[in-house]
């Protein structure tokens, strides 16, 4: 597939993501969101086999990682989402990215939900591994190391007021010093269950809460994210795709590391919500989508939805 002068937008393109994003011109995108199959034998709707061998997952991984870390702006963010089985292996391919100067490895963020897999003769798994990572304008082009300046005048989006939650200085001690904006949140995210959608900083909170407290969506003061995962009876819930995300982990991601205007891109599109938050937000947004019947019906939810 040829290289396009200018990418295309607020559209979801059919058919394999590694060629559509090479297709890309280089650095053209602010923000990647992606949450790849995780070739655990889950059935889609035909259009893709989810039970490769490890050898050739890992290499179909890299690629697509590859292709990302092409399209993404100097400037720009990307964070993957991906679960137990290959989270060692894909960290190990982006360290790898970082030694070349391609990206700069941030955060290793742990999302724990509510809802998790029943597992039999193991402890139960509720949690999903979540890698920030930013462009390459954060490294030294001499030393290949983090900028000096890199806290000070960070050369990546982050917006601290759009993600900061209360802290247990400002909460519990009512400590005239604390910040009034709140903290960042930790690297362990917790969002609270039942079915809030887009939620609001004041939806996170540290720990699970007894029901009676459960007001929001995620949590303050906190280090793992904790959210439920989409049931069936959640009112954010479109029926018709397997995996879906809650809006609100994608509201944090989009609002922490974009800004109105600018161009998001989800290679693995699914069920839209990363899209259908980055259009609510203002943001361009692209999809690319290997089944020509859930491309149709994440076009029509984002549509219904609308923008901002």
């Amino acid at each position: 597939m040829p290289e396009t002068a200018t990418p295309p937008e607020n559209t979801i393109l059919l058919g394999d993501c590694i060629e559509a994003v090479n297709a890309l011109p280089e650095g053209c995108v602010d923000l990647v969101f992606a949450d790849p199959p995780y070739n655990i034998g889950f059935g889609y709707d035909g259009h893709y086999e989810d039970d490769k061998t490890d050898e050739q997952y890992l290499g179909w991984t890299c690629d697509w990682i590859d292709a990302c870390t092409r399209a993404l702006a100097p400037s720009g963010s990307m964070y993957i989402l991906i679960g137990d089985e290959y989270a060692a292996e894909t960290r190990v391919h982006l360290k790898k990215l970082e030694r070349a100067g391609k990206l700069l490895f941030r955060n290793w963020i742990v999302w724990h939900y509510s809802f998790g897999q029943r597992c039999k003769a193991k402890f139960n798994r509720s949690h999903a591994h979540l890698f920030y990572c930013v462009g390459s304008a954060a490294l030294n082009p001499r030393t290949g190391k983090p900028r000096a300046d890199l806290v000070r005048n960070p050369p990546f989006t982050f917006h601290y007021d759009q993600v900061a939650v209360p802290s247990a200085r400002m909460t519990t001690y009512n400590d005239a010093r604390t910040n009034p904006k709140g903290k960042l949140p930790d690297d362990t995210w917790v969002l609270k269950g039942s079915g809030v959608s887009f939620a609001h900083a004041e939806a996170w909170h540290t720990r699970p809460q007894p029901a009676q407290e459960q007001d929001g969506a995620f949590a303050e003061d906190s280090d793992t994210w904790f959210q439920s995962r989409l049931c069936g009876s959640f009112k954010e819930r479109e029926a018709w795709h397997p995996c879906q995300l809650p809006e609100a982990l994608l509201q944090r991601i989009v609002s922490a590391s974009s800004n109105p205007g600018d161009l998001v891109l989800d290679p693995f599109a699914g069920s839209g919500t990363t899209l259908a938050v980055a259009n609510r937000l203002g943001r361009r947004w692209l999809g690319c989508e290997l089944s020509p019947d859930y491309r149709e019906k994440a076009l029509e939810r984002i549509a219904r939805h609308g923008g901002a």
